[in-house]
């Protein structure tokens, strides 16, 4: 009895002993908890009481330099995660460099310029009741300059809190005068070596935007569009005159900027004719039953082939020829074409479409490229017949052009048929009004141009 109380308090005694104090166990000043919400900041304010940055710059000083061009974040809200990841992705590579034995500057930098900036500014407007025309040009960019500044001030701060190092008291920036300076003097030397030429090439338009969208900028979503089959009567090719070349187009708008019709060798080609007036039609031989039956055309009969060989050098006239239209429409072979839908024919406005205006340039090349729509949608004074037609409304509405072009195509008995069709098309991604192709002047470098040393 006594030896098992004996036992159990010698149990008791050792279960309450320190072993810590027979053990070597390492110390350290880390806390226990990170604590990083608080501790960062004050590693973050170390460095920069440091200079630390600075610091890297004299130590490596004579050593390889390494430069990372760093592409600009754009100055018009707070950072996110894609921020975030490029960053820190980018600081890495620049701290990994710099402890390789290299110079590493990191000079970050801002884009100030674009549309995102200046549609912030409008959006302000328009909760005032005002149009950005109606602002002074001066007063509005030095809005969308102080927006920008605002925004480059909040990022900055930002960065730097991620830890990220750099030259944040002397970044570049898009908007600073030096760096415009700069951009207008290398244009110069275009301009004196003699490779920089007045243009013009069809852009994507957004009408409420008045500017010019890269691709990235644009989002498609379905759209009703008009329809119409037009006639363009043969006027030179003796096997064919009398005849008229069909085409399909989902923008009537765009007829009075035709210059010619594009076509496929590789497509087989027929004559037809319409019982009931007689007319003789060049169409697809895939797409004539369709364009007959979107015609409303039942009775009607294939003569014979249309070669390519026929096709080649033939030229029309303008379905509004006489009226301030013309000039000759000639047939251009294009890879382009298919038998898809439509006529097999593609009606042509080289101031208005990609395709167009690459096999307008390859026949004839830049010149004669018509100007018919301005900045606003409407089109030109100089337009004969549409005047002042809006082709969008400056709220991205359609406007008033469609309507009158297809009526004057009915007065001039060119419209073989009409109709409306629900497809994909281009909007832009902040007004989502849809977008127009529209020719515009600009200022192009040729690349092969013999330049004098």
């Amino acid at each position: 009895m006594s030896t098992d109380t004996t036992s159990e308090n010698k149990g008791t005694e050792e279960a309450g002993r320190d072993y810590r104090e027979t053990l070597f166990l390492p110390k350290t000043d880390f806390p226990m908890k990170a604590g990083l919400p608080a501790r960062e900041p004050e590693w973050l304010e170390r460095w920069q009481k440091l200079d630390l940055y600075n610091r890297l710059r004299e130590s490596a000083k004579g050593r390889e330099t390494f430069v990372l061009h760093d592409g600009p974040p754009y100055a018009n809200g707070n950072i996110h995660i894609g921020h975030a990841l490029n960053k820190i992705l980018k600081d890495i590579v620049v701290r990994s460099q710099q402890m390789m034995g290299k110079d590493a500057a990191y000079i970050p930098g801002w884009d100030c310029h674009g549309l995102p900036i200046e549609w912030k500014i409008e959006e302000k407007y328009r909760k005032k009741g005002l149009n950005k025309d109606e602002v002074p040009p001066l007063e509005f960019r030095r809005e969308c300059r102080e927006f920008a500044q605002h925004w480059v001030d909040v990022q900055k701060e930002e960065f730097k809190r991620l830890g990220v190092s750099g030259e944040w008291d002397n970044p570049y920036l898009t908007m600073s005068f030096d760096a415009e300076a700069k951009i207008v003097e290398e244009f110069q030397k275009f301009l004196m070596n003699g490779s920089l030429y007045r243009g013009s090439k069809p852009v994507m338009w957004s009408v409420v935007e008045k500017t010019a969208l890269a691709e990235a900028e644009v989002e498609y979503a379905d759209h009703v569009s008009h329809t119409i089959w037009v006639k363009f009567p043969v006027v030179t090719g003796d096997a064919l005159k009398g005849a008229a070349v069909v085409i399909w187009t989902t923008t009537p708008w765009t007829i009075p900027a035709n210059r010619a019709i594009s076509y496929s060798p590789k497509i087989a080609y027929g004559l037809y004719e319409v019982k009931a007036t007689g007319e003789k039609l060049v169409l697809a031989d895939a797409l004539a039953a369709q364009v007959a039956k979107d015609a409303g055309i039942e009775d009607w009969t294939r003569l014979r082939d249309v070669t390519a060989d026929e096709l080649r050098g033939v030229v029309c006239a303008h379905p509004f020829r006489g009226q301030g239209y013309d000039f000759d429409v000639p047939l251009l072979a294009g890879d382009h074409v298919t038998e898809e839908a439509g006529t097999g024919f593609v009606h042509t406005a080289p101031g208005h479409g990609q395709d167009d205006y690459m096999i307008w340039v390859e026949n004839f090349g830049s010149k004669d490229i018509p100007e018919t729509v301005n900045e606003e949608g409407c089109y030109y004074d100089h337009v004969p017949l549409f005047a002042g037609k809006f082709v969008l409304t400056r709220q991205g509405k359609e406007g008033n052009a469609n309507a009158a072009v297809i009526e004057e195509l009915e007065k001039a008995n060119a419209l073989l048929a009409k109709g409306k069709v629900k497809h994909s098309y281009p909007h832009s991604w902040r007004s989502k009004a849809p977008l127009i192709f529209r020719n515009t002047p600009q200022w192009f470098v040729a690349m092969d141009a013999k330049i004098e040393a």
